[in-house]
């Protein structure tokens, strides 16, 4: 999702940095945690929208038509939820990591994924640069 769809959902003003600041402090910790709570209530929000939907609309209908395009709108908004709840547990991962002071850095590297970037993906769990070079890997071995 790109920066301002997450600002736009998430309705968070930028972190804005002082000179010298130590990167991942208490204060960018917590911009983060609220950003992450934010996104999953989103998420859960819409579950919970979904299951509503499917109930008070399940209908029985004796057109046959009518009766498959239910049940493809249905199919289409499961497969929604689905791939939302595995975001859901990116974010708790996310989240995890907060509390373990381990957020913000690469899985592969260790360098710092930077303030943008996570607020642009906050799930990112590397550096743009590791994530390119996975990408382009990915790309050869499917090729």
């Amino acid at each position: 999702m790109p920066a301002n769809d997450v600002q736009k959902l998430h309705n968070f003003t930028p972190y804005k940095e002082k000179k010298g600041e130590k990167y991942m402090n208490e204060k960018q910790r917590e911009h983060f945690r609220e950003i992450l709570n934010a996104w999953k209530s989103e998420l859960m929000h819409e579950v919970d929208r979904t299951v509503d939907h499917m109930k008070d609309d399940a209908a029985n209908f004796p057109d046959p038509a009518d009766r498959a395009s239910q049940e493809e709108e249905f199919s289409l908004e499961l497969r929604t939820r689905d791939r939302e709840r595995k975001l859901i547990k990116k974010i708790d991962d996310s989240l995890d990591m907060l509390k373990k002071e381990e957020y913000g850095y690469c899985e592969t590297c260790g360098v710092e994924i930077g303030i943008r970037r996570l607020e642009a993906r906050p799930t990112a769990s590397q550096c743009i640069d590791c994530k390119s070079l996975d990408e382009i890997k990915e790309k050869q071995t499917k090729g």
